[in-house]
């Protein structure tokens, strides 16, 4: 049996949501895999960024390190190769983004855990959230009670808790855009 045997239900009892507290080792743990996915994909990359609750100070996040590596759309299949052949999972695939995931196994999570979302290259509304909350502390412990709402309204289901997240998250991203301007 392999982990996309299994049903929703069971990936969601395998992987509970998880909170801890902010930890600096997140950082570490990103410039690991950052090194190890430059080494990996070379010159297919443009831009590769620490994302997600893991790179927002001082709330407490799911232990998953996300990664955001942007790419020219000509480089999607040869990343999703690349990685395929290196032990990452591939989660989904669109035309505009692909997910992968490393640290998940049929005993449950390993000592670390990272998603890796392939978008091309200028797609990082990700960028704009996460730096919007870091420098909006009030904003950010908002977006930490939500999150917690939400983990204890929907669990295990982890698709109704990101979903229950999309109204915040664009909300966010449309004054960081207009405050950051072209930032990025």
């Amino acid at each position: 049996m392999d982990l996309k045997d299994l049903t929703l239900e069971e990936l969601w009892t395998l992987f509970p949501i998880i909170f801890v507290d902010y930890d600096i080792k997140f950082e570490k743990q990103y410039l690991n895999e950052k090194n190890h996915l430059e080494m990996l994909l070379k010159n297919h990359m443009k831009r590769i960024s620490h994302i997600g609750s893991t790179s927002i100070k001082n709330i407490k996040t799911k232990p998953i390190v996300d990664i955001l590596i942007e790419v020219e759309q000509k480089d999607f299949q040869i990343i999703k190769d690349i990685l395929l052949k290196n032990d990452y999972i591939m989660m989904s695939e669109k035309s505009s983004k692909i997910s992968f995931n490393k640290g998940y196994t049929m005993n449950g999570y390993e000592k670390e855990i990272f998603h890796i979302h392939i978008k091309k290259y200028g797609d990082c509304d990700e960028l704009y959230f996460r730096d919007y909350l870091n420098d909006n502390y009030e904003i950010a412990k908002q977006y930490e009670r939500l999150k917690e709402e939400l983990y204890h309204k929907y669990k295990p289901n982890r698709d109704l808790y990101t979903l229950g997240k999309s109204e915040f998250t664009k909300k966010i991203i449309e004054l960081a855009k207009i405050e950051y301007k072209n930032r990025y």
